[in-house]
């Protein structure tokens, strides 16, 4: 009897060890990319932070220069304004551009997925083709938008060379790809039961109130989540300003990442390019941290 349960135990141990080396196995992918590509550049950026390195020469120890540096850099409110412009005025439209956008084309329209995929193919066009194709609709000479705008009666802007209307130009170019977040609302939309709101309907709740006392509270974790990435993504929006504006016109659209890359690529000043990086990090997990307290009094889940 003590043999038989000896040998069960051992075959036991013996397959949770196998079920160990397999799972490490499958595992093993995601964490060799992540020690390689995340966690090894990030703490060699933190090293970077101390140090001068023009990628030629060996890297010099400065100490804390590169941090004294950032809080002195006339840039610095510069870039970090554009960067909060473009993303608490850009952020909040898309979301609520892609809600009511969702809400549209929850309902039982004619074509209904037609719609659907138009407004989201826009969000798998490659983003250097939506730069190029966003250049020659705000051209200020052949553009479409100002031919647009001269049918009814306006005049012609020069809207990326104004550094007044290069950030809304910029925005009002996010708007077309909200496709993503289009998705998400129509799926949490999807998720809000007919029958709720036929009950409601029944009892006398008129749309808008069963839209402020139904639809937005089950559908809060969703807003949230597009709440979150949208204002992550947008703080490190890089691409397009590249491409469009290289951060002009007067700095109008210099954006953190757009920074960060000039003085690490064009003007070789690794250390101080690791420092301004991280402290777009920081920014962006104190907004982070921020939004999940905030979210505990607004955002509803669900009990099960």
């Amino acid at each position: 009897m003590a043999a038989t349960t000896k040998r069960r135990r051992g075959a036991l141990s013996a397959l949770r060890r196998r079920e160990a080396i397999d799972g490490y196995l499958m595992a093993a992918p995601f964490l060799i990319g992540f020690l390689l590509w995340i966690a090894f550049p990030m703490l060699y950026s933190v090293w970077l932070v101390f140090q001068s390195w023009d990628l030629l020469t060996p890297p010099r120890f400065v100490g804390l220069a590169n941090v004294n540096q950032l809080f002195h850099d006339p840039s610095t409110p510069v870039v970090l304004g554009d960067t909060a412009y473009y993303t608490f005025i850009g952020v909040p439209l898309r979301l609520v551009l892609a809600f009511l956008l969702a809400m549209a084309l929850n309902v039982g329209l004619r074509g209904r997925d037609v719609y659907r995929t138009i407004f989201y193919l826009p969000a798998i066009t490659p983003i250097i083709a939506s730069a190029v194709i966003w250049l020659r609709i705000f051209h200020p000479e052949f553009g479409i938008l100002n031919e647009v705008i001269g049918f009814f009666g306006l005049p012609p802007e020069k809207w990326l060379f104004n550094p007044a209307l290069a950030k809304p130009a910029f925005i009002f170019m996010d708007l077309w790809s909200i496709g993503p977040m289009f998705v998400i609302f129509l799926a949490g939309l999807q998720g809000v039961p007919p029958t709720l709101l036929e009950a409601a309907s029944i009892d006398g709740a008129g749309r808008i109130r069963r839209f402020f006392a139904i639809v937005v509270p089950m559908v809060s974790p969703v807003i949230f989540f597009n709440l979150v990435v949208g204002i992550i993504g947008s703080f490190q929006v890089f691409t397009t300003a590249l491409v469009m504006t290289n951060g002009g016109p007067q700095n109008a659209t210099l954006f953190a990442v757009l920074y960060i890359y000039q003085h690490g690529f064009q003007y070789f000043h690794m250390g101080y390019a690791a420092t301004f990086a991280w402290l777009l990090f920081l920014i962006i997990l104190v907004f982070t941290v921020l939004q999940f307290w905030v979210g505990r009094q607004w955002v509803f889940y669900e009990e099960i």
